[in-house]
């Protein structure tokens, strides 16, 4: 079954909400030394302090973009074929996650934004 494996926080002021983020809920938050924007990356704890769902942190680049729960999946393509197939739409074909995987982000039927990942090994 497919599973949430990460969240994306997006902020008008980057910094503003990393710390927002941290001293409300102690996460550990640091930047990502690669890719072509500023982004952070958040590290969550469960309730039992085994490791939580991480997330991260970056600068809006719509206004409707808000936060961004990913769903893991086996196959990015298959995935985004099957989003079409049942009336979804892609907002963000899929890209490149440097040393991570891929990713893409969709519309559910009812207009809800997630997104798509596949980890690579």
């Amino acid at each position: 079954m497919a599973s949430i494996i990460h969240f994306n926080i997006s902020a008008e002021e980057v910094l503003r909400a990393k710390s927002f983020y941290e001293n409300l809920f102690g996460w550990k938050i640091e930047k990502f030394p690669k890719g072509p924007t500023e982004y952070f990356l958040i590290e969550t704890l469960a309730n039992t302090g085994e490791k939580g769902v991480g997330g991260g942190i970056t600068k809006r680049q719509k206004t409707e973009q808000q936060i961004t729960n990913f769903i893991e999946v086996d196959s990015i393509d298959e995935a985004i074929a099957k989003v079409k197939e049942l009336g979804g739409e892609i907002v963000d074909p899929k890209s490149v996650i440097v040393n991570r995987g891929f990713v893409a982000r969709c519309k559910d039927t009812e207009g809800n934004i997630f997104g798509l990942m596949e980890m690579v090994n």
